[in-house]
C-alpha cells in the first residue's frame, strides 16, 4: 500500500482532445507508464475525485475507474484483437445459453429470465446462439460469431475494456453487450449473471464467504456501468 504523496488532484485538457488527471499538477501516469488519459472530462473528473478521496493511504480497491481506464490504457490499447478473441471464448460457451435440466423451477427461472436476452441479441444485431440443457458443448455457428466479432470490433478501447469487464463478471457476452447497451441495468446485469448461485443460496442458505464475494461482484458491476456512462454517447 502506498502512502499518499500528493495533496491536489484535477483534471488538465490535453491538445489531443482528451482529458489527463493531474497531481499536484503533474500528469498521472498508468502502471504501464502511459499517459493516464481519458476521452471526456466527465470520466476524468470523477477519476481525480477518486484520488481526492484518499486519505493517509491509497487503496486501489476504492479507485475502480482509475483502475479500468488504466486498464484500458495499458491492456487493451494495442491489444484489440486479444481481447476480441477473448470475449469470442465467452460467447462459444455462453451461460444463457447452458440451461440446467432440473429442477423444473430452475428451468423455468432461467426460460424467464434469459430468453429475452437472446431475443434482443437477436432484435439488435441480428444474431441467434443455439441453447442446450445440461453441460455438453454445443457449437455456435460462424455465421453468428463473425456477426458478434464485428458488434465487438465497433467499441472503442474503453468500451471495449468494459465489456470485458462485464461479460468476465456475469459470465456472459450476451449479459455483458446487454448492459453495455443499456438494455439492462447494474443491478439486473448482477441478477441475471448470479441466477443459478442465488436460486442454490435461497435454496439451501447463504455461505457468508460466498455472499462477500456476490457484493464486492455487484460493486463492480455498478462501477463499471458508471464508468460508460461516463463515457457519454458515441
Amino acid at each position: 500500500m502506498m502512502r499518499r504523496f500528493y495533496k491536489t488532484a484535477g483534471v488538465i485538457a490535453r491538445p489531443d482532445g482528451r482529458y489527463g488527471i493531474a497531481l499536484d499538477g503533474k500528469p498521472l501516469k498508468t502502471p504501464a507508464r502511459h499517459d493516464h488519459a481519458v476521452p471526456t472530462r466527465a470520466l476524468a473528473q470523477a477519476i481525480a475525485e477518486e484520488w481526492e478521496a484518499q486519505e493517509k493511504d491509497i487503496r486501489p480497491a476504492t479507485m475502480p475507474l482509475t483502475t479500468l481506464a488504466a486498464t484500458t490504457l495499458d491492456r487493451v490499447n494495442g491489444l484489440r484483437e486479444a481481447v476480441i478473441n477473448d470475449l469470442l471464448a465467452f460467447a462459444r460457451t455462453d451461460l444463457v445459453c447452458y440451461r440446467a435440466e432440473h429442477p423444473a423451477a430452475l428451468v423455468e427461472l432461467e426460460r424467464k429470465s434469459w430468453d429475452p436476452l437472446l431475443a434482443w441479441l437477436a432484435r439488435r444485431y441480428d444474431i441467434a446462439l443455439e441453447v442446450t440443457q445440461g453441460i455438453i458443448a454445443i457449437a455456435q455457428s460462424d455465421t453468428a460469431l463473425s456477426r458478434l466479432a464485428s458488434v465487438l470490433a465497433a467499441n472503442d478501447d474503453f468500451r471495449l475494456a468494459a465489456l470485458h469487464a462485464l461479460t468476465t463478471g456475469s459470465g456472459s457476452l450476451v449479459i455483458g453487450l446487454a448492459a453495455l447497451s443499456g438494455e439492462i441495468d447494474a443491478e439486473t446485469t448482477f441478477l441475471l449473471g448470479q441466477l443459478d448461485e442465488l436460486y442454490q443460496a435461497e435454496k439451501w442458505g447463504v455461505d457468508s464467504e460466498a455472499d462477500q464475494r456476490r457484493a464486492a461482484l455487484r460493486a463492480d458491476i455498478g462501477a463499471t456501468l458508471r464508468f460508460v456512462s461516463l463515457l457519454g454517447d458515441r
